[in-house]
């Protein structure tokens, strides 16, 4: 049995990354084609569960992808039994999508001494879920259309208002985005260099992924960032997730094409992503966390801590 589930799990991770590597190969990111979607038209947002609230991780990408690549303009999902608990059912013939939920379980192991320890294993389960445009019966306001898009001009003060409250040192000047880790300083070119203020957000949203890394903070090594060219693919990767991430959470549609200083970037995660199974899944993984703490930094998350 315990074969049986080794494999099932191996079989996860490989189907998902296969499927992540085949778009890679193609040229496409497939955790930016939402932005090129018809909900573009609408209000930008992570995939939400039938309760509302957001999906993380790696299920954001699973869901964005599968979204775009059927033409669903609504964020929200759904298991089969909980559209039939409120009284819906998924029409005949529709095939859902993929997600996965990760959790641990405690086993009991002999210690070699006449003891016994416990250890946590992890594990991944894969379950189905289904777009609501693939349910007949569901109440109306799941069928409602995406609320009004703000005004642009507000959309982007929100988010100098919710770096500045993240006390991130930023300084501006010169043609390169970068994090330096022995100052602890974001570097930017002034906003006026970018296409628009959207892509100026993307890439300041990128260089704060980075910035979560620092032991104080999250705690990403990056101590073999500028020797290892694998280890520099693997925190790209993390943080051009989290950057997307991000801007779904700010409601800034990014940049549709690569920084230049990152498309050669593609090749490296194609490589890491083919030698390493886990490795997209550890890097979605990596950059919830750092979104997670930047929003944590803001004043209403703070407010409800002292509240709590």
């Amino acid at each position: 049995m315990r074969k049986k589930t080794e494999t099932q799990r191996v079989d996860i991770y490989t189907r998902i990354t296969d499927r992540i590597v085949e778009d890679l190969s193609n040229g496409v990111r497939p955790w930016v084609q939402p932005w090129r979607a018809s909900n573009m038209e609408g209000r930008i947002t992570r995939p939400l569960r039938h309760n509302g609230l957001p999906y993380s991780g790696m299920n954001v990408l699973l869901l964005w992808s599968e979204g775009i690549a059927r033409g669903f303009s609504s964020p929200m999902w759904m298991t089969f039994k909980q559209a039939l608990e409120l009284g819906a059912a998924v029409r005949k013939g529709e095939s859902g999508a993929t997600v996965v939920f990760a959790s641990r379980f405690s086993k009991s192991e002999s210690d070699g001494h006449g003891g016994e320890i416990e250890r946590e294993i992890p594990f991944l389960k894969a379950y189905t879920v289904f777009n609501v445009a693939q349910i007949d019966g569901l109440p109306d306001r799941y069928y409602q259309g995406a609320a009004p898009v703000p005004d642009p001009v507000e959309r982007i003060e929100h988010a100098d208002r919710f770096f500045r409250n993240t006390g991130a040192h930023i300084r501006h000047g010169g043609d390169r985005a970068f994090f330096s880790p022995a100052t602890d300083h974001i570097q930017m070119p002034f906003v006026e260099s970018f296409r628009d203020a959207a892509s100026y957000v993307a890439t300041l949203s990128h260089e704060a992924t980075h910035w979560t890394a620092p032991a104080h903070r999250v705690g990403r090594d990056l101590s073999r960032y500028s020797k290892d060219r694998s280890e520099r693919a693997r925190e790209e990767l993390i943080a051009e997730l989290g950057s997307c991430f991000l801007c779904a959470d700010l409601g800034i549609v990014p940049e549709l094409e690569p920084r230049p200083d990152h498309a050669s970037y593609l090749q490296s995660w194609l490589r890491v992503l083919s030698d390493d199974k886990r490795a997209i899944f550890a890097a979605a993984a990596h950059a919830q966390r750092a979104v997670a703490y930047l929003h944590g930094l803001q004043p209403a998350a703070a407010e409800e801590r002292e509240a709590a």
